[in-house]
């Protein structure tokens, strides 16, 4: 009986080494949090100017261009604080569990990320010029795809949040006067919720 159960836990601790040598699981949940809460606040200066579609001036502002750099300071201060936010707290994490922040799949990770979201970025340039109200749905479309491309080298756990952008991505495709509401439930409130669950699941 003692013979069984020493098997079952080399067999346990194999699996677990094999799992960290296949996914980057330093991944912290607070860094989602503070993610959603920096895309909260942007969508909050954002609507102090614009509509709920994220579209049309809901003051006296007329010139295309001066919103066009609002915008692109509002999501660009959004991007700064929620990087910064997951670096510290996922290189903390890393540091806590004796992990190394950057190996081999930690790049794999990063290129599957990255390559939805740049051609994510590149169509939604397209879509300024052809069709700006489903840039808000493109962009939570090609996030979702980018998680997950990139839930393969993770927490496997980041592809219900994947699935979740996706769907908040089809249904902004249908109802186009909602943008700004959409990107804020999925950049926000979904990113605070998954964030917490899984800082309460894995490092808690």
């Amino acid at each position: 009986m003692e013979n069984h159960e020493k098997h079952f836990e080399d067999l346990h601790e194999i699996r677990s080494l094999m799992e960290r040598s296949a996914r980057f699981i330093s991944l912290s949940g607070l860094s989602g949090v503070c993610a959603g809460c920096f895309a909260l606040i942007g969508s909050w200066i954002a609507s102090q100017r614009f509509d709920i579609s994220g579209l049309r001036s809901a003051g006296n502002y007329h010139n295309a261009r001066e919103n066009l750099l609002f915008l692109g300071l509002v999501a660009s201060g959004v991007l700064f604080c929620s990087l910064a936010a997951g670096i510290f707290f996922t290189t903390r994490n890393a540091k806590n569990k004796g992990q190394k922040i950057f190996d081999r799949t930690t790049w794999f990770l990063l290129v599957n990320l990255a390559i939805p979201l740049v051609a994510g970025g590149i169509f939604c340039v397209i879509l300024l010029y052809r069709s700006p109200e489903l840039i808000t749905s493109a962009m939570l479309l090609f996030y979702g795809m980018a998680l997950l491309n990139a839930s393969k080298f993770t927490l496997p756990d980041i592809r219900y949040l994947g699935i979740c952008e996706i769907i908040l991505g089809l249904i902004g495709g249908v109802f186009t006067g909602y943008g700004l509401l959409l990107w804020a439930v999925g950049f926000g409130v979904l990113h605070i919720v998954y964030g917490t669950i899984m800082y309460f699941k894995y490092e808690r």
